[in-house]
């Protein structure tokens, strides 16, 4: 009987679907409703020392919806989603209190830690190890929102230059004492950049992709970028379905880093997840967990029941136990296009030797009743 259950760094988790930082982990109201929904784990929204720098705007959301398929409510389903919204902009203490609370109302939900900090050993130190006091299980470390504070070197400001990675990574790694993820930015040329510095740091780790730099379209009547918010806008984050393709090929790319440099560190991936086909494919990626964030404020917190429900069945249709059993097994697969072409081409002439070697009578004992007319054509000429 296939098992959800699986074990990363050391935390138990009842299946591998995981709340992503962002609106559905806001407070602590929330993430308690996430896990009384099954969600095997919470991250919630990112926290900093100084809430007080952290100022939203309204509108902060754009969606593009398909031409073609509709929702429940008749709408265009919504394919992407580009948010310009900031970290969370409730106080520190705020934060600490609501950890406390929700590791004793839910002492088994495995709650995560997503931080930001300015570049300042300091802050980051001290942010970790209070954060550690309160009872939180795990930490990401946002290294990868591609908007708001980047004068401050926050987020992808960091997640973009690898050695700045790299020196923060290794002063959290100075404190922690429950495991750590850095999420990493898919605003790079190449992804296993930032993942090895964030691994050799020390990081337990990496979560991909975070939402790509975005501008999602211009309203035609207005001609101003969207969201508009008094008729200007900002580049944000791109997240939702259509950036799923993209977040696939980059969480292979690291677990190929993880299996030849890393061996024993994990990923967790994320990127357009709203079924358990999605999911499943991650896995196949080699990510031991799988995050949903914009599919949550799509469908809501009880997605999580059905999407279990399919995973379950999807193992038990390839015969796999547990989560471990399938979690990488597309990687081989992958290769140079230079070795597809050699393998085709042998392919080819394999194929053709065997129809050959089928079609042509070398001897007697090789007549066969069945196709005496193709095997006396294959002899002949004209």
């Amino acid at each position: 009987m296939p098992t959800l259950e699986t074990t990363v760094d050391g935390l138990k988790l009842p299946n591998p679907f995981v709340i992503g930082s962002g609106p559905p982990g806001t407070n602590g109201k929330v993430i308690g409703r996430a896990f009384d929904d099954g969600w095997g784990a919470v991250i919630c929204k990112t926290v900093s020392l100084d809430a007080s720098k952290v100022v939203n705007v309204q509108p902060r959301y754009a969606r593009l919806r398909s031409r073609h398929t509709m929702d429940e409510k008749g709408q265009g389903e919504i394919y992407g989603w580009e948010n310009i919204e900031l970290i969370s902009d409730r106080s520190f203490d705020t934060w600490l209190d609501e950890f406390k609370a929700l590791k004793d109302s839910h002492p088994e939900g495995v709650l995560i830690c997503s931080a930001m900090e300015e570049y300042d050993k300091t802050a980051w130190q001290d942010m970790i190890g209070r954060c550690q006091d309160a009872g939180v299980d795990s930490f990401e470390l946002n290294m990868s929102c591609p908007h708001g504070m980047p004068e401050r070197r926050m987020g992808a400001a960091v997640g973009e230059n690898p050695d700045l990675l790299e020196e923060i990574c290794g002063w959290v790694m100075e404190v922690a004492k429950v495991p750590v993820w850095a999420k990493m930015t898919p605003n790079v040329t190449h992804i296993e950049d930032p993942a090895r510095a964030s691994l050799r740091a020390g990081c337990q780790g990496v979560s991909a992709i975070n939402t790509i730099r975005s501008c999602v379209g211009v309203d035609l009547d207005t001609l101003r970028p969207e969201p508009a918010v008094e008729g200007y806008t900002t580049p944000g984050g791109y997240s939702g379905p259509a950036v799923k393709p993209i977040a696939l090929r980059m969480c292979m790319e690291i677990s190929k880093l993880i299996e030849s440099e890393f061996p024993g560190r994990s990923l967790s991936g994320l990127g357009g997840v709203e079924t358990s086909h999605d999911a499943a494919e991650f896995i196949l990626m080699g990510s031991s967990t799988v995050q949903v964030c914009t599919g949550v404020m799509k469908m809501g917190y009880g997605c999580v029941q059905q999407m279990c429900d399919e995973l379950l069945a999807f193992m038990e249709k390839h015969g796999f136990e547990t989560i471990d059993d399938f979690r990488g097994k597309s990687l081989p697969y992958f290769t140079s296009h230079s070795d597809l072409v050699k393998k085709q081409a042998d392919a080819r002439a394999a194929k053709k030797a065997a129809a050959d070697k089928k079609k042509m009578v070398r001897g007697d004992a090789e007549w066969d009743g069945d196709d005496f007319v193709e095997q006396s054509d294959a002899l002949a000429r004209g």
